[in-house]
């Protein structure tokens, strides 16, 4: 009695209000969740940690989940068990999610079944954590909003963090020109072992300069901004007629000069994965499952954190000196 007793409780990070890192608390006795119809029990090996975490904790972003609840969207594992009406998986196949009912930031986790995937053997555990929300945002902001054409450039502005390397994987898979930033060396040297051409030390005063410099009198067709409160206005500088800044981060407002997007017929664009149609999901995983199959997706694991350190990883997902592929939480 006693084993099945502790058999039905798991490990799980609860938060109980919203504010700072030291909000996640580790509970040990959480019940662990049954699949209802069309959802999967996935036993946790990994779960990706996103910036956008941070701020639903923080209480400071637009959508808040009810209170008390566990986060994590992107975690990667084996089914535990289906519910009534799955035909896709079966208890023992590995997966990879885009997101969680119960919370990924747990030994066990709930996904609706639609938004669940196979992970191939070609990737380990940890990669499939790597996935869901950077790989399918890089793909919306790139090729289902920035609408990219073979044959055109992108900047990835923060290209070393999990969404910058997805962004510069699909890049180079659809036959663009492809230029990263990223703060550190070691962070340069991911970028361009990612399929990056050119790399950029966004630490140093006069980058700016160096990647006009580079792209001539032509500029750059894409930006893909992680950081737009502090890059926004340069990256109107950087842009070639009619191109567009995908606005994929933010940490606050920015001055702009609109006068910048009239000289080039230049959009600022947003982008939001949480808005996209069902339809729109189903042609990024498709994308994605076959640049798994061919090869060239293959995510970076960067900081990897045990469950019971969440709150550092918290901390430094916002204030490390410069990300070196995704952070996960084991």
């Amino acid at each position: 009695i006693a084993m099945a007793a502790t058999r039905s409780v798991m490990r799980a990070v609860r938060v109980f209000e919203f504010g700072g890192p030291e909000v996640l608390k580790l509970q040990p006795d959480v019940l662990i969740p049954d699949p209802e119809e069309n959802q999967v029990l996935i036993k946790v090996h990994a779960c990706g940690v996103n910036p956008v975490e941070t701020y639903i904790r923080s209480g400071s972003y637009a959508r808040k989940p009810a209170l008390p609840y566990t986060p994590g969207s992107d975690v990667a594992g084996v089914i535990e068990r289906v519910g009534e009406g799955v035909a896709a998986f079966k208890k023992g196949d590995r997966v990879f999610t885009l997101d969680t009912i119960s919370g990924g930031y747990a030994d066990y986790a709930v996904a609706a079944a639609s938004r669940t995937f196979p992970l191939s053997d070609n990737l380990d555990l940890k990669q499939g954590a790597a996935i869901g929300i950077p790989y399918f945002t890089a793909y919306r902001a790139l090729c289902q909003k920035g609408r990219a054409r073979a044959g055109e450039s992108v900047l990835v502005h923060g290209a070393s963090g999990g969404v910058g390397i997805a962004t510069c994987q699909i890049a180079r898979a659809c036959g663009l020109k492809v230029l990263g930033t990223a703060g550190t060396k070691e962070g340069m040297n991911v970028v361009l072992r990612n399929g990056a051409h050119q790399a950029f030390n966004h630490r140093e005063a006069n980058y700016i300069d160096k990647i006009k410099e580079y792209t001539g009198m032509e500029g750059v067709d894409i930006i893909i901004e992680m950081l737009s409160n502090v890059n926004l206005a340069a990256d109107l500088q950087l842009l070639s007629c009619a191109g567009r800044v995908m606005v994929v981060g933010s940490r606050g407002p920015v001055e702009i000069n609109p006068r910048d997007t009239m000289s080039k017929e230049s959009s600022i664009i947003g982008v939001s994965l949480f808005l996209a149609t069902e339809e729109e999901r189903r042609e990024c995983a498709r994308a994605l499952l076959d640049g798994i199959e061919a090869g060239w997706l293959k995510p970076t694991v960067g900081s990897e954190y045990p469950l019971a350190e969440v709150a550092r990883a918290h901390e430094d997902i916002i204030h490390s000196s410069g990300a070196r592929g995704k952070m996960v939480l084991l």
